[in-house]
């Protein structure tokens, strides 16, 4: 990535929503170059969609758990098994296959404490691979929605976007 694509995804993850036409101008360069720059950054599996984030509580789901799970056996058809079974339950926001003492680790949105039993007795613990279950409420999520662009390993140093142009056209 050179420092004109770093630019672009800084730009994208403060504001997904904003126009080609923004972006470009926000970064000094033609709107076909940008366009073309995206795409370009879309296609090499860079930038991978575009989100709408959501708030949990608005939508009836407050209560959120952190599902720690151990699986017997540990095999590759459990592993699959319980993966494919939990990610589709709608309660279900990440799920995250992970090294040590554990599995999984199972992020859940539900309505209040009960609903995040009954999901745990009725959904996790009675799954047929199921050694060890544990479940940590979640007090506060703080969730970062950017993720640094690394620097240009060839330019060395921080890229910063440069200041649009005002008054004449890219390339006059």
């Amino acid at each position: 990535m050179d420092e004109l694509d770093s630019a672009i995804v800084r730009a994208l993850q403060e504001d997904g929503r904003q126009t080609n036409r923004d972006l470009a101008e926000r970064l000094g360069i033609a709107p076909s170059t940008c366009l073309e720059r995206v795409r370009a950054l879309r296609d090499r599996g860079v930038i991978t969609g575009f989100h709408a984030e959501v708030d949990l509580a608005a939508l009836g789901r407050p209560v959120q758990a952190l599902i720690n799970v151990r699986l017997h056996p540990k095999t590759r058809e459990a592993v699959n098994a319980f993966r494919d079974h939990v990610t589709a339950l709608p309660e279900t926001i990440a799920v995250f296959v992970v090294s040590g003492g554990d599995d999984f680790i199972v992020q859940v949105a539900v309505r209040d404490p009960g609903d995040l039993r009954d999901f745990v007795l009725d959904h996790v613990a009675r799954h047929r691979h199921i050694a060890d279950v544990r479940t940590s409420l979640v007090y506060d999520h703080i969730r970062k929605t950017a993720v640094e662009v690394p620097p240009d390993r060839a330019g060395g140093g921080r890229v910063t976007s440069r200041p649009a142009r005002r008054g004449r056209a890219a390339g006059t």
